[in-house]
C-alpha cells in the first residue's frame, strides 16, 4: 500500500491534474489549523504535498502550483472576511497567494528542493517571507505559519527567542524533512540512487527535540516563578455591530454594560477594563483638558475602581481641524481622565485611507473619515488600591497584537502585562476570533508577559506568560464568542523580559544571511 501511494505521488499518467490536487491538498492541510485550533497536528506536513507537486518542474509551473496553493490557503483562512467586503477579501488573498508563489520560485530557480541545504533553505526562505509579508504595504502578519501552534505550548516556547517567525522555521523544518524521509524511502524500495545522505535529516530532528526540550524547561521554571499580582475585572458585553452604533438603542446598550460592569465590581478588582470603542460618545480634548461624557465619570466614581475602555478620542483646536484617535482611556476611581494611549497601527481602509491626497477618487469608493495615529508607547499605571504595590501595563487596539515589535516595544518601556481591546463583531461567528487570540498568545510567550484580551463580542480571556489561557468568558455550554458575560482573573506581573523583548527579530536577519549565503552559493556553482 505505501509502494502504491508514493508510486501515485511521484508518477501518473496526468501530471498537471495530480500535481494540482497535491497543491490543493497542501492548502486544505495548512488552512485546517487556522479553521479549528485543535488541528494544529496537520501544519506539521501541510506543505509535503506541495513539494512533491513542484519536484522537478520548470519555473513558471513551480509559480503557478505554489501560488494556487497559496490562494486556495487564504480564501479558506480568512473566509470571515466576505462579512466585511468581498472585493477586499479576494484582492487581499490573490496578493498574499504572491508570498507562496514566490517561495515556489526560490525554490525552483536555485534547485533546492531535493538537496541537502534545503534542511536550512526551504525555512530560512518561508521565514523570511514571512516577515516581508509582516511589514510590507503596512503589513499583515495574520495567520502566520507558527500562529498554528498557539496550544501547542511545549513548541511555541521558543518564541521568547525567536518571535512566531521562529516557530514557523520549525514547522516547515520538519516539513521538508518529512518530504525527505519519503523521497529517501521511495527511492530505497525502487532500488534507486539515493540522492541525499540520510544524516542530514538528523539536524531537524535535533532542532525539534531540540525546542520541545526548551519549552518543556521554560514551561517548569515559569511556573516555579513568583512575580506581583493585581485582580483584574474585564467585560465582554457582546453588542451587535448593526446596533453598536445606533443611537436609539444608546441607554440599551450602555444599561447592558452598566449591569456587567457592576457585578465585576462586586469582585473587588483592581482594575476593570471594557472593550474597544464600547460607547458611541467621544472623549473632547482641548487644549490639553478633558470633556468626557458626564454619565461615564459618574459611572466609574460610583464603582470607586480603576477603568480602562476604549473610546474615539477628538482633539481639537483653533488653528488645525479636529483630529480623532482611536484610543484606550485609562481613569481613576473617582472618574478623572489619568492617560491615555492612541491607537499607533490603523487599519487602513478600515481606519484611514491611505494615498488620499494623491488619489482622491479612492474617498468615493472607500467613504470613510480618517483616523490619526498615535505618536506615544503609553505605558499606563493605574492608582494603588489598598496597599496593592501599582503595575504598569500597555494596551494593544483591535488587530495590534498581530504585530509582534509593536508589543515588544511596550514591554521594553516596562508594561508589567498587556492589554489587547478589540471588537472583532465585525466578522460574526467565524474562524477570526480564535485566529486574532493566537496572536495574544504568541505575544505573552514573546515577551514573557500576561494578555488581557476584553473584547465586544469574544473572546475574552486571561493568557498567562507561558502561553497558556488561564480563564475565558463563555457560557454554560463552553461558547466563548457571541455571549455576554464579565471575568475577574489574577494577573501576574512579571518582569517583562526574554531574549526576543530585548533583540526582537534578530533571528530573522540571520535566516536572511543564511538565505542569501546559500543563493550566492548556489548560483557561484551553477557558474562553475
Amino acid at each position: 500500500m505505501l509502494r502504491q501511494v508514493i508510486q501515485f505521488i511521484f508518477h501518473s499518467p496526468r501530471p498537471i491534474v495530480k500535481r494540482l490536487f497535491l497543491s490543493f491538498l497542501s492548502a486544505v492541510l495548512l488552512a485546517l489549523p487556522f479553521r479549528n485550533p485543535n488541528l494544529w497536528l496537520f501544519a506539521w506536513f501541510g506543505f509535503v504535498p506541495l513539494f512533491f507537486a513542484i519536484k522537478e518542474q520548470s519555473k513558471g509551473k513551480v509559480f503557478f502550483l505554489a501560488y494556487f496553493t497559496g490562494v486556495v490557503f487564504w480564501l479558506s483562512a480568512i473566509y470571515w472576511l466576505t462579512n466585511v467586503t468581498i472585493a477586499g477579501y479576494i484582492i487581499l488573498s490573490s496578493y498574499l497567494a504572491l508570498y507562496f508563489g514566490i517561495f515556489g520560485s526560490l525554490l525552483s530557480f536555485y534547485s533546492i528542493l531535493n538537496t541537502q541545504y534545503s534542511i536550512l533553505f526551504i525555512p530560512a526562505a518561508w521565514a523570511c517571507l514571512e516577515y516581508i509579508r509582516a511589514y510590507l504595504l503596512t503589513g499583515f502578519p495574520w495567520a502566520l505559519l507558527g500562529y498554528s501552534q498557539y496550544q501547542n505550548l511545549p513548541v511555541m516556547q521558543i518564541a521568547d527567542i525567536g518571535g512566531a517567525y521562529a516557530v514557523s522555521f520549525l514547522v516547515i523544518m520538519v516539513n521538508t524533512l518529512i518530504y525527505n524521509t519519503a523521497r529517501i524511502a521511495y527511492r530505497a524500495l525502487s532500488k534507486s540512487k539515493i540522492d541525499l545522505s540520510p544524516r542530514f535529516c538528523l539536524i531537524p530532528i535535533f532542532v525539534l527535540f531540540l525546542s520541545i526540550g526548551y519549552g518543556f524547561l521554560r514551561l517548569n521554571s515559569i511556573h516555579n516563578t513568583q512575580y506581583p499580582i493585581l485582580k483584574v475585572s474585564l467585560v465582554q458585553p457582546n453588542i451587535a455591530q448593526d446596533i453598536k452604533w445606533d443611537p436609539a438603542l444608546k441607554d440599551k446598550t450602555l444599561n447592558k454594560l452598566f449591569l456587567l460592569t457592576e457585578k465585576a465590581a462586586q469582585e473587588e478588582p483592581g482594575l476593570i477594563i471594557w472593550p474597544e470603542t464600547s460607547v458611541q460618545d467621544f472623549l473632547m480634548i482641548k487644549k490639553g483638558n478633558y470633556y468626557n461624557p458626564g454619565y461615564l465619570s459618574d459611572f466609574i466614581a460610583g464603582l470607586g475602581r480603576p477603568f480602562l475602555t476604549g473610546i474615539i478620542t477628538v482633539l481639537t483646536g483653533n488653528d488645525y481641524e479636529a483630529l480623532f484617535f482611536n484610543s484606550a482611556v485609562l481613569f481613576s476611581g473617582n472618574g478623572e481622565v489619568l492617560e491615555r494611549y492612541d491607537k499607533l497601527h490603523l487599519v487602513p481602509f478600515g481606519e484611514y485611507i491611505p494615498l488620499r491626497k494623491k488619489l482622491p477618487f479612492i474617498e468615493k469608493i472607500v467613504p470613510i473619515d480618517d483616523f490619526s495615529r498615535g505618536k506615544e508607547y503609553t505605558v499606563f499605571e493605574p492608582p494603588a488600591i489598598s496597599q496593592r504595590l501599582p503595575v504598569k501595563f500597555s494596551t494593544l487596539i483591535c488587530f495590534e497584537d498581530v504585530f509582534g515589535n509593536l508589543a515588544r516595544n511596550f514591554a521594553k518601556r516596562g508594561a508589567r502585562f498587556l492589554v489587547n481591546i478589540t471588537n472583532d463583531a465585525w466578522f460574526m461567528d467565524t474562524a477570526e476570533p480564535y485566529q486574532h487570540l493566537a496572536a495574544s498568545v504568541f505575544r505573552a510567550v514573546e515577551n514573557r508577559v500576561s494578555v488581557v484580551r476584553s473584547a465586544n463580542t469574544g473572546i475574552s480571556c486571561f493568557i498567562a506568560p507561558s502561553g497558556r489561557i488561564k480563564s475565558r468568558v463563555s457560557d454554560y455550554k463552553g461558547k466563548d464568542t457571541f455571549v455576554a458575560g464579565h471575568l475577574t482573573d489574577v494577573v501576574v506581573c512579571s518582569s517583562s523580559g526574554s531574549i526576543y523583548t530585548e533583540y526582537g527579530d534578530a533571528p530573522v536577519f540571520l535566516c536572511f544571511i543564511v538565505l542569501l549565503s546559500l543563493m550566492a552559493y548556489k548560483a557561484r556553482k551553477a557558474q562553475i
